[in-house]
């Protein structure tokens, strides 16, 4: 089976023209197709959230049609929910921690928001 694998500026393995990135040079910004709109964040600032309460921000570097995507400068927030035994109050924490390069597996993926764009 061929896995199509789209990066910044070019597109790598089996490809077709209806397919997606293209050559940078050739950057059509309409938007036909879902995954159109993450081929316009090629090199942008993402935000994805994640099952498990997991969210990510970080530099769009390549996806494939099954939305795993390769980061970089990646901010990991985990928010955790914790009960007080004594006041059953609700008690939210969220861990924060940077990493520099991260492959997401597309399976994970909830929803990707593009950055915000003036128009």
């Amino acid at each position: 089976q061929k896995h199509k694998f789209f990066m910044s500026g070019a597109q790598v393995g089996d490809a077709s023209a209806s397919a997606g990135a293209g050559s940078a040079g050739d950057v059509d910004a309409t938007v036909k197709e879902p995954l159109d709109l993450i081929r316009l964040s090629l090199d942008e600032r993402v935000f994805v959230k994640l099952r498990g309460e997991r969210e990510l921000r970080g530099k769009l570097h390549a996806y494939d049609q099954h939305l795993n995507m390769v980061l970089g400068d990646v901010e990991e927030s985990v928010t955790t929910v914790e009960t007080d035994e004594e006041t059953f109050e609700e008690i939210i924490k969220t861990k924060k921690r940077e990493i520099p390069f991260l492959f997401v597996r597309g399976d994970g993926v909830v929803l990707v928001a593009p950055p915000l764009r003036s128009t």
